[in-house]
């Protein structure tokens, strides 16, 4: 699948990708290590994935610019403004299932 109704399939994941990222934009109620327990992904990891792909296209993104790429402010702010303490049967779920990427 290379064309579709004049959009290239690059330019459709970049729009699914923009998505998802509003998407989790607007539900800051949902926790990093819950998204970590249950899909096995979290905003890090989006931001981390966007920085392997700048530098895989040649381009230096730091780690802080890909994060506010990803929480749509400073990382710092995020965390200040919308992250919980994990509950111990969080983290005990996170230890035991914990992704290796």
């Amino acid at each position: 699948m290379d064309e579709h109704g004049g959009k290239t399939r690059t330019e459709i994941e970049a729009a699914v990708f923009r998505r998802l990222v509003e998407h989790l934009r607007t539900r800051s109620d949902v926790q990093n290590i819950d998204l970590m327990n249950l899909a096995g992904f979290c905003r890090n990891c989006l931001a981390n994935w966007y920085q392997e792909a700048a530098a895989a296209g040649g381009e230096t993104i730091s780690k802080e610019t890909a994060r506010e790429i990803v929480y749509g402010m400073p990382y710092a702010e995020w965390q200040a403004r919308n992250q919980t303490p994990a509950a111990p049967e969080q983290l005990a779920a996170f230890g035991k299932n914990r992704p290796e990427h």
